[in-house]
């Protein structure tokens, strides 16, 4: 590297001009995402084109390049950090953690072992305290910090192929899966894509899964179970990604320990009503699973990317994981790597850390039982306003459809468009449906009112055409 280059970057490193643009940028931002369309106008979107250029040849201004983001990119985001966003299940964010997240990306730690960042591991085993605490999980339970769900689903179904083919004299690490044992999947027939993802990744095959009958709110039915051996990775729901529903985890579980089976619960979003004192019904007897996988991004409102992959038993999942090397300095502290894929990855469990500090016990109950209440309240005016609702509200999921299938679709292009708030597409029971996620602890009453006069609106310009 050349020295002007060197001296370029320290000058901007020095001067804090980038920053403090950023910094002025990501204010107004915030100050005003509830007033903003929750999606991007059409010129917003034209103007992406602008990014079309040809690499640069040489090095540019750093605070040009954060103008140009903001100016050019900042229209085009969509407002998930409002209260009117309802797609995907894409929670809020909690302030302190964004705040944290700021000054941990100036830190820049990789957080693979102890010795890379004490400070990280410490709050990750904190993290691991708090969660076990929360969520009412056994106190063998160790936690890894990965991207989101589908990667920690992967690890807990890794740890589940790994104890189960021990458990049959298979060392899949050394013989891998070529004359292993057949193992068996058993999950819901409405369990999410993720959990396909993972059998496919892991190398099991779509083949071995067993699809369990489900009852018409999307819950596993007990009594459709096929006979369950050794050889089993049962997969359970705590939310279906439709309607919310949980599985019952008690009954299920205790069947699956007698025969020996592993347990994982798919608890993308769902998991996080065991920390609630009104919905915590919803995961009895879910403490009794083998591993278990949660979002905090979503229903717990941190920055983005944070999953969780939670296992009671450790030796399972880091032998799933495991990494040797001559270089790999491992320590008597915690060692993140061990229960994740990855070896170099970002400090996510900071903001994790932060998130359960700030809200505390009380905060993280009233979080979530908060947007239950905003879900409840959402189908209770949609219902009165002449829409009809398909499943129990139990937790933050709303399904709405409208007349027919023609008028449904065009209720989320119409609502969509209106800029008011963002509901989704899906298909449930058969039918399309519209997906309504309530993740933000940003909404309000009042935005839930303005929401629904925005599918009023809609219909009533369908009925006009």
């Amino acid at each position: 590297m050349s020295d002007t280059i060197r001296q370029t970057m320290r000058d901007d490193f020095e001067s804090l001009d980038a920053f403090e643009r950023a910094k002025e940028h990501a204010y107004r931002y915030a100050q005003t995402i509830d007033a903003r369309a929750v999606a991007p106008t059409e010129e917003a979107l034209a103007a992406l084109a602008l990014f079309d250029e040809p690499m640069p040849e040489h090095m540019g201004s750093a605070v040009d390049i954060v103008d140009q983001l903001n100016t050019l990119g900042g229209p085009a985001t969509v407002a998930q950090t409002g209260g009117r966003y309802f797609g995907f299940v894409n929670g809020g964010v909690v302030p302190a953690a964004l705040a944290v997240r700021w000054l941990s990306d100036i830190w820049d730690q990789n957080s693979a072992l102890y010795v890379m960042s004490p400070v990280t591991a410490k709050l990750e085993s904190v993290c691991e305290s708090w969660l076990t605490e929360l969520l009412g999980l056994p106190s063998t339970v160790v936690a890894g910090f990965v991207s989101g769900t589908s990667m920690s689903i992967c690890c807990g179904l890794a740890a589940g192929r790994y104890r189960l083919l021990h458990n049959a004299g298979w060392d899949v690490n050394q013989q891998g899966l070529n004359g292993a044992p057949p193992l068996r999947v058993i999950t819901g027939e409405q369990c999410h894509a993720t959990v396909k993802k993972a059998v496919t990744f892991l190398g099991l095959g779509l083949n071995c899964i067993e699809y369990v009958p489900c009852d018409d709110q999307g819950r596993i039915r007990e009594d459709a179970l096929p006979p369950l051996d050794e050889h089993c990775l049962v997969v359970l729901q705590a939310g279906n990604v439709n309607s919310g529903a949980f599985d019952a985890f008690e009954p299920v579980c205790r069947a699956a320990k007698a025969s020996g089976a592993w347990v994982h619960v798919d608890g993308a979003f769902g998991l996080w009503a065991a920390a609630s004192s009104s919905l915590s019904y919803l995961t009895r007897g879910m403490s009794l699973a083998d591993s278990w996988s949660v979002d905090a991004h979503k229903t717990l409102n941190t920055p983005y990317d944070s999953g969780i992959t939670l296992c009671a038993d450790r030796d399972a999942l880091v032998g799933s994981l495991q990494t040797t090397g001559s270089y790999i300095l491992y320590s008597e502290q915690r060692d993140s790597m061990l229960y994740t894929p990855e070896m170099s990855k970002r400090a996510r469990g900071i903001e994790l850390w932060a998130t359960l500090k700030y809200l505390g016990r009380q905060g993280v109950d009233e979080l979530i039982t908060g947007l239950h209440q905003r879900a409840v309240q959402m189908a209770d005016l949609l219902v009165q306003a002449g829409f009809s609702v398909l499943n129990e509200v139990v937790f933050n999921q709303v399904v709405v459809v409208g007349n027919n299938t023609q008028e449904t679709q065009q209720l989320i292009e119409q609502v969509q468009q209106s800029g008011v708030c963002w509901v989704g597409g899906s298909v449930w029971q058969g039918q399309n449906v519209i997906r309504i996620s309530v993740c933000s602890w940003k909404t309000t009453e009042a935005d839930i009112v303005r929401s629904v006069e925005a599918f009023v609106a809609a219909r009533k310009a369908i009925n006009s055409i």
